[in-house]
């Protein structure tokens, strides 16, 4: 099985590379001290979210970022996949199922409610693997953003 493992002031130079490899796949413009400030207050124990190392903590081999909300629907805390990443050169292994079955169900030991995630439509292949990891659609639901 995959190890997962929390976050710490002290992974920031093991997680940075990965942070800035997934921006560039997703054509995500950021600057390094940005990507450093928005992660810095997860990594030092922020109630709003976490990020997990994926892989041997010393040579991690992806990252997973979710985000914590409150939903009266849902019931309370729901969270949202912010940011997954597995390097190139190990992904179709089966370690990104790993993650997303065991750590939606830690998770939700911890009171998680719900967890979500985004993805592109055109993205055939990445919505049918979020399907077989029982994401769904929610019909009439689509996400909106407003920037400031």
């Amino acid at each position: 099985m995959t190890s997962v493992h929390l976050c710490t002031p002290d992974d920031l130079t093991r997680l940075m590379p990965m942070v800035t490899a997934f921006h560039a796949e997703m054509d995500i413009a950021q600057t390094d001290e940005a990507r450093e400030a928005a992660l810095m207050p997860l990594l030092e124990g922020s109630p709003h979210g976490v990020a997990y190392l994926i892989g041997p903590a010393r040579a991690p081999i992806g990252y997973i970022v979710i985000t914590f909300g409150w939903s009266l629907e849902l019931g309370g805390m729901e969270g949202f996949v912010d940011e997954f990443y597995i390097r190139a050169g190990v992904r179709g292994r089966g370690i990104g199922a790993e993650v997303l079955h065991s750590l939606p169900t830690a998770l939700s030991k911890a009171g998680l409610k719900a967890l979500h995630l985004e993805v592109r439509k055109s993205d055939a292949r990445v919505v049918a693997f979020y399907k077989r990891q029982k994401f769904a659609l929610r019909d009439d639901y689509v996400l909106m953003t407003r920037r400031f």
